[in-house]
C-alpha cells in the first residue's frame, strides 16, 4: 500500500500547471453541505458534518467526458468534523473528537471507456484547524451544547496528513436517461482503505455532467449547471476494506471496523431561478463499539440572480 501512495503521490506531481501559452478555461464549482441535523435524526454524533467545495479548470478545448491525464484540474477544499455520540460526557469507548480540513489538487480523465481519478490531498487535523471553536460557537448561537472540555481533551491531536486517492469508474446507458456507473476507489494516508460500489442516475437533468464524489458519504455532486429544468434521481451504494484511519487510533482504544458500508439516494431539481440537490446517506458502523449506524443529510443549493 504505502509504494501504491508513493507511486500515485509522484504521478500527481506531474499535474503541470500551464504555461502562458496554455490557458485554462473555468468549468465551474461544485459544492456540498453534509450533516446528521438534514435529516429526521438531529443528533451531533459521529460522522455529525461536512462542507466541500471544488473548484474546476481545463485546458483550453478540453471536455469533461475526453480530457486527458492534468487536463482537467478540481481545487478540493474540505472540513470535516467527526465526534462521539455525546459530545457532553462522551462514553467510554466511544470515537474521540475529530477536526480536519483538507487542501486538494484532484485531475479526472478519461483512459478508453474509464472515467478515472487521482488526487493528492494535504489533510489538517486537531485544534489548529479552529473547527471545535466553530461548532461551539454555532451552538452557542442556537442554544444547544457544543463539545465539553473532556471531550475536547481527547480529540485527535494537531497534525498534518497526507492523502492519496484513486478512482476508476465506467457509465453505462441503461435506457432512455437511466446511466449506471460501477467504480472503485483507493485511499491511503488520512484513512487507508479499498472501495467497491456503484451509482445509477434517473433522468435528463444532470445527465453527463461532470460529477465528484463527497469522501464522507459518496453523494456525487455536480460541478456547475447546465441550461435547462426538470428533476433527477441517484442511488448508490458501497463497501469498503479498512486498513487504517487516523481518526480511528488504536492508543484510543477504540477498535475499528474492518469494512464499511454505504447507501444512498437523492434527488436533483432545477427551475428557472433555482436548483437543488438533497440526499440522504445510510452509514454502517465504523468502530466495533459504535451502538448502531447512521444516516446523515446532504444538501447543495444553487441560486441564479
Amino acid at each position: 500500500m504505502r509504494g501504491f501512495i508513493c507511486l500515485c503521490f509522484l504521478a500527481t506531481l506531474l499535474i503541470a500547471p500551464p504555461s502562458r501559452g496554455e490557458p485554462r478555461d473555468f468549468v465551474g464549482v461544485g459544492r456540498l453541505i453534509t450533516n446528521d441535523a438534514l435529516t429526521t435524526v438531529v443528533d451531533d454524533r459521529w460522522r455529525t458534518g461536512a462542507a466541500v467545495v471544488s473548484v474546476v479548470k481545463a485546458r483550453e478545448g478540453a471536455a469533461a467526458g475526453d480530457a486527458g491525464f492534468g487536463e482537467l484540474i478540481e481545487f478540493r477544499f474540505r472540513g470535516e468534523v467527526i465526534t462521539p455520540e455525546n459530545i457532553v460526557t462522551p462514553a467510554a469507548g466511544d470515537r474521540p473528537y475529530a477536526a480536519a480540513l483538507s487542501f486538494g489538487l484532484h485531475t479526472h480523465f478519461q483512459a478508453r471507456a474509464l472515467e478515472l481519478s487521482l488526487g493528492v490531498d494535504v489533510n489538517v487535523t486537531g485544534p489548529q484547524t479552529g473547527l471545535a471553536t466553530l461548532q461551539s460557537a454555532i451552538h452557542d448561537t442556537i442554544s444547544v451544547s457544543g463539545p465539553s472540555a473532556t471531550t475536547l481533551a481527547g480529540q485527535i491531536p494537531d497534525g498534518v496528513h497526507p492523502s492519496v486517492t484513486f478512482e476508476a469508474g465506467r457509465s453505462f446507458a441503461m435506457g432512455a436517461h437511466i446511466e449506471a456507473r460501477p467504480f472503485v476507489e483507493v485511499q491511503g494516508g488520512l484513512e487507508t482503505l479499498a472501495r467497491v460500489g456503484g451509482d445509477i442516475h434517473i433522468g435528463r437533468l444532470a445527465l453527463g455532467e461532470l460529477k465528484l464524489r463527497d469522501a464522507a458519504t459518496g453523494q456525487r455532486y455536480v460541478v456547475g449547471r447546465r441550461d435547462g429544468t426538470g428533476w433527477a434521481g441517484v442511488i448508490g451504494a458501497d463497501v469498503a476494506y479498512v486498513a487504517d484511519s487516523v481518526f480511528l487510533p488504536s492508543s484510543s482504544g477504540v477498535v475499528a471496523s474492518d469494512t464499511r458500508t454505504r447507501v444512498r439516494a437523492g434527488v436533483h431539481w432545477k427551475g428557472r431561478n433555482l436548483g437543488v440537490f438533497y440526499g440522504v446517506t445510510w452509514l454502517s458502523e465504523e468502530f466495533v463499539a459504535q451502538r448502531e449506524a447512521q444516516t446523515v443529510g446532504s444538501l447543495r443549493l444553487d441560486l441564479k440572480f
